[in-house]
């Protein structure tokens, strides 16, 4: 801050484009792009300084740096599928060997979730991005081999719980800094990054079907009579999981060099700091850019008229913005229509986390239970069909991030969903709505090829729904709160993922009362989403 130059400028200075005014300059290098929020939603000082950042990525555009970031990013998607599907993957075998009520397993990785998701979520806001970043992975790979050897539930459970706190911050975290340092124009690319996702599932049931299959004491063995040399494969599995995150972590933290956010910085105030690392990405991807600190500096002079104002603003609101208080969480709310939009984004992940989880972490459970009343249960039957159902993710992934991108199909636009359902009009509670459908069918199947059928059918549209939800909250919340804004949605998320295991203690597991319950709550999550008053689309975040 003290290397900043402050002054006053003359009329003529005044005048040229992009000094006087950053929304002339943000409309002048970048025609196609708009601004997502009007005027009064964010900090007027960080809104204008944001402008000329979002002109700037957009003049270096989509270059090596954002390719690099949207690999290393994905790291973080492929963990949060991973480690929270873990709990349902290895629930038959570890039930086998220590004998305990099956939702709580789930529940101590989901409390550790929690945590995880408020920590991290909240402190990337407060401390930065890059420690964040780089701390996720590392913590769930280290806790994850770990819990390969635990002897005992309770110390299994518990180092679960810590992978848990680790994996729930990346996805705030990491979805944040990926829509950071993108170009405007290139924001759908964040939808797409739900393949990380996709292939964590694939990647987790392939190599669960031959360990757990083959390692592990037949799949109908009473609980607690199974012996830790006969039930190794979830053992192998937690291995080699935290061996492989361990290896992402390198990969991210020993040959990417992350750039501290350029819109974390403005927000404390720190335009030399700020613009220096525009000018490093820059460079990395060979391209020139003209921002300069002068520009940032003059847009603030502009919006506070004197530089009096200016040095008493950045002392009373910028720099506050390193402090632990619930600043960053009143500016999520500080219009109506922001705190509309912020409080269905809290009240749709919320929905979401608990029905999703509660299928998801049972789903392994179910299948197996079912097929044992199909005459076809086993391990390898079970896994097999795991496997199937990652597959049909990947798609899905790629038709999100073509639908979130077109006039009438994408984020807005009016669908129907076919054999005689309901309109919607918004594609994400369409998607919701299918999932939902496919949801309430699979209680229909009476064979255990008609159950997987369903619930491929589910598998893909549900790999399009969260596609598109993860990257349009990142999207609605303005940079300087965006972490704050993720760790909350993310919270809420897992403050009633944590609800879910405990329902299932009080519910048959082996009925369909689990499935109607998602199946109801998902389709209601679908009718929320008609309510979002932003629409992302062809705009840029700020």
């Amino acid at each position: 801050m003290a290397n900043e130059k402050h002054f006053t400028t003359t009329q003529d200075e005044k005048i040229q484009p992009g000094l006087k005014d950053a929304r002339v300059y943000f409309a002048q290098t970048t025609p196609s792009i708009e601004d997502l929020y009007e005027d009064g939603t964010v900090d007027p000082v960080y809104q204008a300084k944001a402008r000329l950042l979002n002109a700037a990525i957009q003049e270096i555009g989509m270059g090596k740096y954002q390719w690099y970031l949207f690999i290393v990013a994905g790291f973080g998607w492929f963990a949060d599928s991973v480690w929270p599907l873990i709990t349902g993957l290895i629930l038959s075998p570890v039930v086998s060997l220590y004998n305990f009520q099956s939702p709580f397993l789930s529940l101590a990785v989901n409390i550790g979730l929690l945590v995880g998701a408020l920590l991290w979520g909240l402190g990337t806001d407060i401390w930065g991005r890059r420690l964040s970043f780089n701390l996720t992975l590392l913590i769930a790979g280290v806790f994850g081999l770990a819990a390969g050897g635990a002897n005992s539930f309770v110390s299994l459970a518990s180092l679960l719980a810590v992978v848990g706190v680790g994996v729930g911050g990346n996805m705030p975290v990491d979805s944040a800094v990926f829509l950071d340092f993108v170009p405007g124009s290139h924001q759908y690319l964040l939808t797409i990054l739900s393949i990380w996702w996709s292939l964590g599932q694939l990647f987790v049931n392939l190599i669960a079907w031959p360990l757990i299959a083959n390692f592990s004491c037949p799949q109908n063995t009473p609980a607690g009579t199974c012996t830790k040399s006969q039930d190794m494969g979830y053992r192998y599995l937690l291995f080699t999981l935290g061996g492989f995150t361990l290896l992402l972590w390198g990969l991210r933290f020993f040959l990417f060099k992350f750039e501290e956010s350029p819109r974390f910085l403005v927000g404390l105030g720190k335009d030399t700091e700020a613009v220096a690392v525009i000018q490093r990405i820059a460079a990395f991807n060979g391209k020139e850019c003209t921002l300069t600190v002068e520009d940032l500096q003059r847009a603030e002079f502009d919006v506070m008229g004197e530089t009096e104002a200016v040095d008493e603003r950045r002392r009373g609101v910028l720099s506050a913005s390193s402090d632990y208080s619930i600043g960053h969480i009143k500016a999520l709310f500080k219009t109506k229509k922001l705190a509309w939009s912020t409080s269905l984004l809290i009240a749709i992940w919320g929905i979401i986390g608990l029905a999703s989880t509660l299928y998801n972490n049972f789903l392994p459970f179910l299948l197996a239970s079912r097929g044992a009343k199909f005459g076809d249960s086993s391990y390898y039957i079970t896994y097999r069909n795991q496997v199937i159902l990652s597959i049909l993710g990947i798609p899905g992934a790629f038709l999100a991030g073509w639908a979130v991108e077109q006039p009438y199909i994408g984020r807005r636009g009016t669908l129907a969903i076919s054999s005689g359902n309901a309109l919607f009009n918004d594609p994400r509670a369409i998607y919701k709505g299918l999932t939902g459908v496919f949801l309430f069918a699979s209680t229909t199947a009476r064979t255990s090829d008609a159950l997987l059928g369903w619930n491929c059918g589910y598998a893909f549209h549900s790999n399009i729904m969260y596609g598109v939800l993860y990257a349009i909250s990142p999207e609605l919340f303005p940079a300087k709160d965006r972490g704050t804004g993720n760790g909350l949605t993310a919270t809420t998320t897992r403050v009633f993922g944590v609800l879910a295991p405990i329902i299932a203690l009080y519910a048959n597991l082996e009925t369909a009362v689990p499935v109607y319950i998602s199946g109801a709550l998902i389709i209601f999550a679908g009718s929320l989403a008609l309510a979002l008053p932003y629409e992302p689309r062809g705009k840029a975040s700020l």
